[in-house]
């Protein structure tokens, strides 16, 4: 692989972009296919349903695969999809059953595999940082999106907070608005649920 490039070759580069428009280009810009997220916060303020806003907006652009590894098919994911997507026959989005890191890159190995993944959560995967790395290393051409717990104000736990570190977008999320900070511009925040947020935030002040 080439490691030298001039400023013509960086100028010529071409990468693959998912050209977001509205409320999502106003909290992240236009981003890399490719790379890592991080989406982070409380129990119980919106990030599962930020992160399935997130998900189901992206499968305009691509395939998405949530992988529930905390919950599993469960009737609050059931009723999150049923919020989120309500009736609609999404043949881009899927979920996956509490998949493995080692089923998850059999998966990703196959033809048509999605092109997002969404793991929720980093905690409940036990994900390993040299996991974390090859994944990224051996599909350079997907994003990984990941959900993580708090611990204070920062991603719980060494690795949540490595890959908070390196990811290319993090939203914090709290009292159900997203917070984004990333690497394509951006940065307006972004309501879960614009109501629960309005109401949170007047409580604030």
């Amino acid at each position: 692989m080439k490691r030298a490039y001039s400023i013509r070759n960086v100028l010529d580069a071409r990468f693959k972009t998912l050209d977001f428009d509205g409320e999502w280009l106003e909290a992240v810009g236009k981003p890399e296919l490719g790379g890592s997220w991080m989406i982070y916060g409380a129990p119980k303020n919106g990030k599962t349903s930020l992160a399935m806003k997130l998900a189901r907006y992206m499968t305009r652009f691509c395939r998405v695969a949530y992988d529930s590894v905390e919950e599993g098919l469960s009737l609050s994911i059931q009723n999150c999809v049923e919020r989120t997507f309500g009736g609609e026959g999404n043949q881009r989005f899927l979920l996956l059953n509490k998949e493995s890191v080692d089923e998850l890159t059999e998966r990703l190995a196959r033809r048509s595999s999605p092109d997002v993944v969404v793991v929720d959560s980093v905690q409940f995967m036990g994900l390993h940082w040299e996991e974390y790395k090859q994944l990224k290393e051996r599909f350079p051409h997907k994003l990984f999106i990941y959900i993580s717990h708090v611990d204070g104000n920062l991603p719980e736990g060494r690795v949540a907070r490595k890959i908070w570190r390196d990811a290319d977008v993090y939203i914090r999320v709290e009292g159900f608005r997203g917070f984004p900070v990333g690497r394509y511009m951006g940065g307006e925040p972004i309501d879960v649920d614009a109501g629960l947020a309005e109401r949170y935030w007047s409580m604030q002040k």
